[in-house]
């Protein structure tokens, strides 16, 4: 398995409260570790116009996978924090960084 820094972009089509925000981060910083904290990469990046960045590793056996996991656990995450879908559209998730034992 390799370690993958997935980046998933979006937008907030409303303002995203405090207590959504705490929520979310809350529920994804376990996929905020090593590679991400040696490299300073911030786990969310929100901009002024509501565009934001989420940044996570997950293990998968190739990108494809890592993409497709590292989409449904920002939706669920979203979900969780009481974000609807239709108010936060997710864009294509981008491979940022890759650690593997090979």
């Amino acid at each position: 398995m390799t370690t993958f820094v997935i980046t998933v972009p979006g937008t907030f089509i409303s303002d995203i409260t405090t207590s959504e925000r705490a929520t979310l981060e809350r529920k994804l910083t376990s996929r905020h570790t090593d590679i991400s904290e040696s490299e300073d990469v911030d786990l969310l990046t929100l901009n002024e116009d509501g565009t934001f960045a989420i940044r996570l590793e997950v293990q998968a056996a190739d990108q494809y996978e890592a993409k497709l996991d590292a989409t449904r656990l920002v939706s669920e995450a979203l979900r969780e924090a009481g974000v609807k879908e239709a108010d936060a559209p997710l864009g294509p998730p981008a491979v940022t960084g890759i650690d593997t034992d090979l």
